[in-house]
């Protein structure tokens, strides 16, 4: 149906035809000429037969324009779908020439899968995520290269799940099956498209729908707490200098102190005050970006004098700073070492800490200060009390149990519940 036949004449007289526009395309012409499809959108045809659409309106009463394209490279049909989307901006207060150029940056050069999980490393996770260096490795080896190129929002769930697929799976040869990793890796990336959706640095919503265990599997709930004789065989070990100087130090102040791994990786002298005896993690080292101030017992001091003589110029109590890696590494083969059945890690030392304090009666909010956790409900918001003396008490009568497990009486037998019968 030829749907002129309901237009006005005038309207009629007005548009713009393919078959005008074909005949006057690349035709010499006598002079420039102007030609109105109505409604603000035209051509401009030059002496040579160029042909220019463009976006004519007003702002404020000043006369403005904007250039859409040339003809044939873009046809009659798409002039007037994209002077259509000019007519929307300007109804909507914006000025079609910016907006227009906003978009077409947008579009030509667009944020990359890669920017923007970049971007959320770089503004956010840097600062508040223990873990960065091994999040930002894991999307170079499992995203980057298969779709980081990828514009974000041209990137669709299809293309996300392929990489979690492949970290799931694993590839024959190169990559072990990895479920609980492709978990981590999905969430990772959910708060990071999150991140950069919240400041409109670039919009993808193709992982809302998506949880670990759509791609993998989650992590457990981790409740490994060293038995007695675990525990022991651990400080028998230190006591016999079995292992690295390094991890046998590590280890040592993790089990008396309950601290996490990278507290006492990073720290440095300046942190223990041996006359106030006092260890203060700064707020640069502490997950929950707090100050943490723990007593330090009297059977401890001597050991952090030790510390000091040996390599004091270094700066890092434990002599020098090593990577989370490889710490983690190395702190995964104690129990192999000490041919425990069932494996633990370094955080495990922390989780047996704190279930060894319960059991010996330590107030929960002592222990959680302790830890350097925060204390919930209304004691968060009015409760600035480090508990100084309370924490003290429970580190010595800690360090006495210690002793008494290390050297018990000659009527005390450990029996291991793993070798018995």
């Amino acid at each position: 149906m030829d749907l002129t036949l309901f237009l006005p004449l005038e309207v009629i007289n007005a548009m713009l035809y393919e078959t005008s526009l074909r005949a006057l395309n690349c035709k010499p012409q006598l002079k420039n000429q102007e030609l109105s499809d109505g409604r603000g959108l035209g051509v401009r045809v030059s002496k040579q037969g160029k042909i220019r659409f463009q976006y004519r309106y007003k702002i404020q009463g000043q006369n403005k324009r904007v250039d859409l394209g040339s003809y044939p490279d873009l046809s009659l049909s798409k002039a007037r779908d994209i002077a259509e989307e000019c007519r929307t901006w300007l109804a909507e207060g914006h000025d079609p020439k910016i907006k227009r150029s906003m978009e077409r940056e947008k579009s030509l050069a667009p944020v990359t899968v890669a920017q923007a999980l970049n971007y959320w490393i770089d503004e956010y996770a840097q600062d508040h995520r223990v873990n960065v260096d091994k999040t930002l490795a894991q999307f170079k080896r499992h995203i980057y290269p298969y779709i980081g190129h990828f514009p974000l929002e041209q990137t669709e769930t299809r293309h996300w799940i392929e990489c979690f697929d492949r970290i799931r799976r694993g590839i024959k040869g190169k990559q072990r099956p990895a479920p609980v990793a492709a978990g981590q890796i999905l969430q990772n990336a959910k708060q990071a498209l999150r991140f950069c959706r919240v400041r409109r640095y670039a919009i993808s919503r193709e992982l809302d729908d998506l949880n670990a265990a759509d791609v993998g599997k989650k992590q457990r709930q981790k409740d490994r707490v060293l038995t007695d004789v675990e525990l022991y065989d651990l400080l028998r070990s230190i006591q016999q200098r079995q292992g690295a100087f390094y991890m046998r130090y590590l280890c040592q102040l993790l089990v008396i102190f309950g601290a996490r791994t990278q507290e006492l990786r990073l720290s440095t002298f300046d942190e223990w005050d041996l006359e106030r005896n006092l260890w203060t993690v700064p707020k640069a080292h502490s997950k929950t970006d707090k100050i943490i101030i723990r007593p330090i017992p009297a059977k401890v001091k001597p050991i952090i004098e030790f510390l000091y003589k040996r390599h004091g110029n270094s700066g890092y109590l434990l002599g020098e700073l090593k990577s989370r890696e490889t710490v983690s590494f190395a702190g995964g083969r104690i129990c192999g070492r000490l041919k425990h059945k069932e494996s633990w890690s370094l955080h495990d030392l922390r989780r047996t800490f704190t279930t060894k304090l319960n059991d010996l009666g330590v107030a929960p909010y002592v222990v959680e200060q302790l830890l350097g956790h925060t204390l919930g409900g209304v004691m968060a918001i009015y409760n600035r009390s480090q508990y100084l003396p309370e924490k003290a008490i429970a580190l010595d009568m800690w360090c006495e149990w210690l002793d008494r497990l290390l050297n018990p009486a000659d009527n005390v037998v450990l029996i291991n519940p793993l070798k018995a019968g």
